[in-house]
């Protein structure tokens, strides 16, 4: 991958009370090219901010002080929205991610392939080696139902595969509905054409619905397994579970809302809320997500 190109990205994380997870991400960033590339840690008025802000500067990397929770999306928006002229790709990470040799030149790559492609994931490894499913078809009533039911009491249901495109395999490169958002590369140009993030969902269901705006406004979401990051996990989100799996909830009725909006579809819109805030409930003492 020529210098150019890595030249013209930026790698923008958004920390909450992630500073001890930061400085391995920044670690894998810095050797996962060998080409430096800028980031810019937007931090969402986080409680360790004093050693956030340390870390960044020890590593080089520019501090955003939002100063208010703006959610994962809100920051994200922020932080690119001050980005100079000349950045047109930006690599979207959690602090928690670790980057793989060569994984930002590999993304690129796919996007210097093909104008129409909007956004590039890699493929995402927990941290036990597994291969976590992040590249997924759009969920529709069928498979959100038949996953939001199934997904925890029957891992193997056909509803949660379809969603997750299990049949395709996480070594095939392919076009996918959307791509998750602890890892992605966008393309500037088609992220600010759709005006970023909805910043209606603080947390949960951004990546989603930017997958979902980006393939109805005619771009490309491309997962390629010739990039791979590994994740090491939720951290920010499990100290306040509770509050973590009702915020689930919501953005994926929102998700929904948006995605059938048309008045004939007002009884589904119901029955769906009322179903989401009901599984709310049942997994609101184990914070399982699926």
């Amino acid at each position: 991958m020529s210098s150019p190109l890595l030249e013209s990205t930026v790698v923008v994380t958004v920390t909450y009370n992630s500073s001890t997870h930061l400085p391995k991400f920044l670690e894998s960033v810095r050797a996962s090219e060998d080409a430096a590339l800028d980031v810019v840690v937007a931090d969402n008025h986080s409680a360790d901010l004093e050693d956030t802000t340390n870390i960044a500067r020890e590593n080089g990397a520019r501090l955003l002080a939002l100063g208010e929770n703006r959610g994962y999306g809100g920051a994200i928006n922020a932080a690119i929205a001050a980005l100079p002229p000349h950045v047109t790709a930006i690599l979207i990470s959690n602090p928690d991610v670790e980057l793989g040799h060569g994984a930002t030149s590999a993304l690129l790559a796919e996007l210097a392939a093909d104008p129409q492609v909007g956004s590039v994931g890699p493929r995402v490894l927990n941290a036990d080696g597994t291969t976590y499913p992040s590249g997924r078809q759009l969920p529709s009533i069928r498979t959100g139902v038949g996953h939001a039911l199934f997904a925890q009491v029957w891992p193997g249901n056909p509803w949660s595969r379809s969603y997750r495109a299990e049949s395709q395999g996480s070594d095939t490169r392919r076009a996918v509905g959307w791509l998750s958002g602890a890892c992605l590369l966008v393309r500037r140009s088609a992220f600010e054409e759709l005006n970023g993030f909805d910043e209606g969902f603080f947390m949960y269901f951004e990546d989603v619905d930017l997958g979902y705006r980006l393939d109805k406004a005619g771009w490309k979401n491309i997962y390629t397994p010739a990039a791979s990051v590994i994740h090491t996990g939720a951290h920010s989100t499990s100290v306040e579970s509770e509050k973590m799996v009702v915020a689930h909830h919501a953005s994926a009725y929102r998700y929904l809302e948006k995605k059938y909006s048309a008045p004939y579809l007002a009884p589904i819109r119901w029955a769906l809320k009322l179903g989401l805030a009901a599984r709310a409930r049942l997994y609101t003492r184990t914070g399982r997500l699926g």
